[in-house]
């Protein structure tokens, strides 16, 4: 079986380099030379933030085991990151709209460089505080950088189209291309060079590093609502306020967090529902083949996105439903292929075709980043932009700590079973948005109507009385 590895991954680099060069002038958007020079400045400093947060992820837990942690240890650690990440981190992430976007980013790099030096330490205390450290980092990734790009954007007055762009090479290269090679990388410094797992955090930090030196030298500042009058609770409850008065922004909340949920609890049951028998499985390489398969996915988003006539709110709604079918396998194939009792060897049919399946999945996620991007730069107001990104992951990370502490209390298909519900919710959602914008839109253009039409009248009746008083006057 160990073919069926290479020919899955092979095709998938086949259809992603197909995608990429057989681009035409209707699959790009076109664009100008400043904000291509300002486009390119924020993937590179993008991709080194990535960088330095995938490099880590492959060896966080064997470094924790190779301290001597057992699961319920680490467990604890993996919560308190997600818990950091909901409480400390929608604060410091919050405080980016009034203190400033460059501000948060930097502080990111910063919090996340201490939370890598850490690992150098085998005291459990000093990795809790890593953790801690960590999920404030994360909530800064995907809020402060974001809010910086779509305010900066605007702020120099390039064409909100073009945001879409930028969103989809960033997630081209620092959700695919750098997962890749920053993998690789890790396991060259690990293994290869027998650096040990700490290595991988050392050159996280360097990554950090860099990127924090040109923000520093090239980025300007931005604000949400930097007025003095607003303390971080007024803050926090204009944040709320927005949610709660616009359904659009609510709805977009509800999908990312279901969506996400539903991610993040995939990253924890693909292993065993691949190898439920202890199989053999190259777990490397099928992370490599999933970040090719998310490559894919944010091609053909581009190419969705470059057609004006086709909105996101419509795509999207498909998206989700076929990756509600895709986390659906794992129970299917229990269904129809029986189920192999015997333990190691390789990899059995039925976690094939679940294995199809999940790269299906992960082209989904490709689709779902710059979209959910695309849409949050539409509905989600500047002044409160941070703010309000940071409330949509407080669900989220809820939700991901309750299935790390009962992640072996449930069997895997009702896990998968649950997650493909709440991505059908997620299509539902979707579809309500696009009523509610749609509604909305044709609201705007009816009120439009009626002004000029109001307009109009009135400067006919003015029109008429002009002429009336110069006849009266003559």
């Amino acid at each position: 079986m160990d073919a069926f590895y290479y020919l899955v991954f092979g095709c998938l680099a086949a259809v992603v380099a197909a995608m990429e060069l057989s681009k035409t002038s209707r699959d790009r958007v076109a664009t100008s030379s400043p904000f291509n020079a300002f486009k390119n400045n924020y993937l590179l400093v993008y991709s080194l933030m990535m960088a330095g947060d995938w490099l880590q992820g492959p060896y966080v837990y064997y470094l924790y085991s190779q301290y001597g942690f057992d699961k319920g240890d680490i467990g604890r650690l993996f919560i308190a990151g997600f818990g950091s990440s909901m409480l400390f981190g929608t604060v410091v992430g919050s405080l980016a709209d009034k203190q400033g976007r460059k501000r948060a980013c930097i502080t990111y790099c910063i919090t996340y460089i201490l939370s890598c030096i850490t690992k150098h330490s085998p005291e459990y205390k000093v990795l809790m505080v890593g953790r801690i450290l960590g999920g404030i980092s994360t909530s800064l990734l995907f809020s402060a950088f974001e809010s910086w790009l779509v305010a900066e954007h605007n702020k120099r007055g390039f064409d909100p189209q073009w945001l879409s762009v930028t969103f989809v090479k960033a997630i081209f290269l620092g959700n695919g291309l750098i997962a890749i090679v920053s993998g690789l990388f890790a396991n060259l410094l690990a293994d290869n060079l027998g650096f040990g797992p700490v290595a991988p955090f050392d050159a996280a930090a360097c990554c950090l590093a860099i990127g924090m030196a040109i923000i520093l030298s090239s980025w300007s500042e931005n604000y949400g609502d930097p007025s003095d009058s607003k303390d971080l609770i007024t803050q926090f409850k204009g944040a709320a306020a927005a949610i709660a008065s616009d359904e659009k922004i609510a709805l977009l909340g509800a999908i990312q967090s279901l969506f996400e949920g539903s991610m993040y609890t995939f990253v924890f049951l693909w292993t065993p529902a691949l190898s439920p028998n202890d199989e053999d499985i190259p777990h490397g390489f099928i992370f490599a083949t999933f970040m090719l398969s998310s490559m894919l996915g944010s091609s053909i988003a581009s190419r969705l996105m470059a057609r004006g006539t086709l909105k996101v709110e419509s795509y999207m709604q498909i998206v989700f439903a076929i990756s509600a079918f895709t986390l659906l396998l794992p129970i299917i194939s229990n269904f129809l292929v029986a189920p192999s009792t015997v333990k190691g060897g390789s990899i059995s049919f039925g976690s094939c075709i679940q294995l199809l399946g999940f790269c299906v999945f992960e082209a989904c996620v490709g689709i779902f980043w710059p979209s959910i991007m695309k849409m949050r730069s539409q509905y989600i107001p500047e002044e409160a932009r941070s703010t309000i990104m940071n409330f949509f992951r407080i669900p989220l990370n809820i939700f991901v700590c309750i299935v790390l502490y009962n992640v072996n209390a449930f069997p895997i298909t009702i896990m998968f079973g649950m997650c493909s519900i709440f991505l059908f919710m997620a299509s539902v959602l979707q579809r309500r948005l696009m009523v509610v914008a749609e509604s909305h839109k044709s609201s705007m253009i009816r009120i439009s109507w009626i002004i000029k039409c109001n307009i109009g009248l009135f400067l006919s009746h003015l029109f008429d009385w002009t002429i009336y008083a110069k006849q009266m006057f003559h």
